[in-house]
């Protein structure tokens, strides 16, 4: 038997869709508002799923707090408060969209787990824009 144990986090953070590649019209043509060159927030809320067997010992799948914990190391302490652009390795060369940071925490989170955990990253945009990554 399989559960599923789920955190959720928020944090704050800055960023700009842009495709250095292509022309200032282009970029504005497929990111309109979001590729602002001044940059633009968003208010992220996160929930991070792991699910695998229940540990007969504990009674855990895993224990919250240390999941919590890894979560504030691996994303909040690194993309809270700042412009994923300019202030991360991850996002210098990497269009920071949704969907890719939803990927990066996915990865930085996954490199810290157990392979036998089942590990699902839900990234909130915005109220109604969300996407889910499940490796």
């Amino acid at each position: 038997m399989h559960v599923t144990i789920c955190r959720r986090e928020h944090f704050n953070a800055a960023h700009r869709l842009h495709n250095p590649a292509w022309s200032d019209a282009r970029n504005q043509e497929v990111f309109g508002k979001c590729n602002n060159p001044n940059y633009h927030g968003h208010n992220y809320d996160l929930t991070v799923r792991l699910t695998g067997p229940v540990d007969p010992e504990t009674g855990y799948v895993y224990d919250t707090k240390r999941l919590s914990n890894l979560i504030k190391r691996e994303v909040l302490d690194r993309y809270d408060h700042r412009n994923l652009n300019l202030d991360t390795e991850e996002f210098a060369t990497l269009n920071p969209s949704a969907e890719n940071i939803a990927i990066v925490i996915w990865q930085r989170l996954r490199a810290h787990l157990d392979a036998a955990l089942t590990l699902s990253v839900t990234l909130h945009e915005t109220e109604r824009n969300f996407v889910e990554y499940h490796g």
